[in-house]
């Protein structure tokens, strides 16, 4: 597909945090850049005069944006580091290489130290990071020395070495800092348990550790030991305020490919995600025109295929939300839990915002692409037999009982057509009655529509569950239209959805565009019956006083409404004044009336 003007990307980028990529002409990467907030940031270039010159010049190059969408400021940090590494764009800074952030590092040893470090060696340990700053990696140092006992030596402390008595405890032993491993005055089993509840706190799991040390608080509370219990109720409390590192970086994910698919009733998008040593180092969407009704596997198979040929990928593993064939030359996995799933989770994040922001570029430049898409998913997702075009929504309104409304309001290629609107004062129906007033309602507008000629709806939607749904039907039957349209209830609580003759809601998903236009139906055929309900009571509350008067009727009403605009002033206006209006006779009987009383 056509890459769209600048003008509508930068309309339609969300207001999410992430990472964008200027493009020129020649396709050529030129800038790399993070923001809080896409849609503002990159905005921003466009919107103001830049008093640096090769800011104004950057801006001018610039054709085409690229962006991907990530959960934090510190993913789309640690990302922008890795693409302007990977792409060294003319505009940015230039970074030199891995040793930009720090890590920290448990060490691949017996007794294992934990530390941190700007350098990763593979298969010395294991790294968690990379961190954004020094500072929160000595924040998070100084909280699991804290927490936990370890030792700061780098003795080797092999079994033969720590039996044969070659080391001595040293001042962190008697400061309490450590438990003395050199000596075997601390078991490895002892030690490994805390070096695993270290490990779940590095990656943002603290479940264990709090449990563990509010029984600990428990326990010395019990024995009278409150300085102790003090003591950890102070780490509870520094646990349970710490704010977790990001995920978005795992080094023990690299070389691996990730897709994701999202798709409706025209188009797939398929997103990949390339990781090489656990950093995210390209992001590309690929959308694809369905032509005969393709599933989900057959598009990502084909998309994979398309990707890895185009980028070049060798890539032995892939990760992918469920299984596809792709031969036995790759290793597909279908992550449940963890960073894998984390990062499948972005892919799919990355997709959606892709197809969020296409339907919104379709509304500006092709509204009719727009609407085919939406009523072709509308006719899948309500099990029509035709596209509903013409959508027609009913709701009844006869708050504390009085004076009953209804509303019909009317949706054409799903948005509204206000002109086609109307309302329903009820006739038949005494008190408030809502399956007879819909019954009523039903009746009056078909019947008109047929007398007529005029197009009748593929769709009627009535604002309520099973009863008024069965009333509605009553009316159409009456009408000989049973079966000539489709008619659905929407039951306020549960957005369940009802249909004729079946007892078993339709429930759609709670993100989808169908169930968004039916909400959208509902409140506008509330708002409009509302609206005119408030204005006949509001026209009752003027005119019932006045029509009280014995010998005034409505035309005076009118009379006197028209000139002094409200009921108060025609209470407290002088006789001559009323005269002037209504003549000798009917004033006296307004003014008398008024004074009298």
């Amino acid at each position: 597909m056509d890459t769209p003007d600048l003008e509508i990307q930068l309309k339609t980028l969300p207001n999410q945090p992430g990472v964008y990529q200027y493009y020129d002409k020649e396709g050529t990467i030129i800038y790399v850049g993070k923001a809080k907030n896409l849609k503002k940031r990159v905005s921003s270039y466009f919107t103001k005069t830049h008093e640096n010159g090769k800011t104004r010049v950057l801006v001018k190059k610039i054709a085409n944006i690229k962006h991907i969408v990530v959960e934090t400021e510190t993913d789309a940090l640690l990302l922008e580091n890795n693409l302007i590494k990977k792409h060294k764009p003319r505009y940015n800074v230039l970074l030199k290489d891995d040793k930009s952030y720090p890590w920290i590092c448990i060490k691949k040893e017996r007794f294992p130290r934990v530390f941190s470090t700007r350098r990763v060696f593979k298969g010395s340990g294991e790294y968690f990071g990379p961190y954004t700053s020094g500072k929160t990696v000595h924040t998070l140092l100084d909280l699991i020395r804290g927490l936990y006992s370890l030792r700061t030596c780098n003795f080797n402390l092999s079994q033969e070495k720590v039996e044969a008595g070659k080391y001595k405890v040293c001042l962190e032993y008697h400061l309490g800092n450590c438990k003395g491993p050199c000596e075997g005055l601390e078991t490895e089993a002892e030690y490994n348990e805390n070096i695993k509840a270290i490990k779940e706190i590095l990656k943002g799991n603290f479940k264990d550790s709090l449990q563990q040390f509010k029984k600990q608080m428990k326990d010395y509370a019990a024995n009278m030991q409150f300085e102790e219990a003090q003591k950890i109720k102070e780490k509870v409390e520094v646990l349970e305020n710490y704010q977790a590192k990001s995920t978005i970086v795992n080094p023990k994910i690299s070389n691996v490919d990730v897709f994701s698919i999202m798709s409706d009733e025209s188009y797939g998008y398929v997103n990949f995600l390339q990781l090489s040593y656990g950093s995210i180092i390209r992001s590309h969407t690929l959308e694809i025109k369905k032509k005969l009704d393709e599933k989900d596997k057959e598009l990502l198979e084909l998309a994979i295929t398309e990707i890895r040929q185009r980028f070049n990928s060798n890539s032995k593993e892939i990760y992918v939300p469920f299984k596809v064939d792709l031969g036995e030359e790759v290793k597909v996995t279908v992550p449940k839990l963890g960073d894998k799933k984390h990062i499948l989770d972005l892919s799919l994040r990355n997709a959606k915002y892709y197809r969020m922001e296409r339907f919104k570029q379709d509304k500006i430049v092709d509204p009719d692409r727009h609407a085919n898409r939406i009523m072709a998913q509308m006719k899948a997702d309500l099990r029509l037999l035709e596209e509903p075009r013409h959508i027609e929504c009913f709701d009844n309104s006869n708050i504390q009982g009085t004076h009953p409304v209804a509303a019909c309001v009317v949706f054409k290629n799903g948005k509204p057509s206000k002109k086609d609107y109307r309302h329903f004062n009820i006739k038949t129906v005494e008190g408030p009655d809502d399956f007879a007033s819909m019954e009523e309602v039903v009746y009056r507008r078909y019947k008109r529509l047929v007398e007529e000629n005029q197009p009748l709806p593929q769709l009627i939607i009535i604002d309520g569950g099973k009863g008024q749904l069965s009333s509605a039907l009553k009316s159409l039957d009456a009408l000989e239209l049973r079966g000539k349209i489709a008619i659905i209830g929407i039951a306020k609580r549960l957005e369940e959805l009802f249909y004729p003759n079946d007892p078993i809601p339709l429930y759609l998903d709670k993100k989808s565009e169908t169930l968004k236009i039916i909400q959208q139906l509902r409140n506008e055929a509330h708002r409009f019956g509302i609206e005119h309900h408030r204005n006949k009571r509001s026209k009752t509350a003027l005119n019932t006083e006045l029509e009280t008067i014995p010998g005034v009727g409505e035309k005076t009403v009118l009379e006197l409404l028209r000139h002094f605009k409200s009921a108060k002033r025609v209470a407290n206006a002088k006789l001559d004044e009323l005269e002037a209006v209504v003549g000798v006779s009917r004033a006296e009987k307004v003014y008398n009336y008024y004074h009298e009383k």
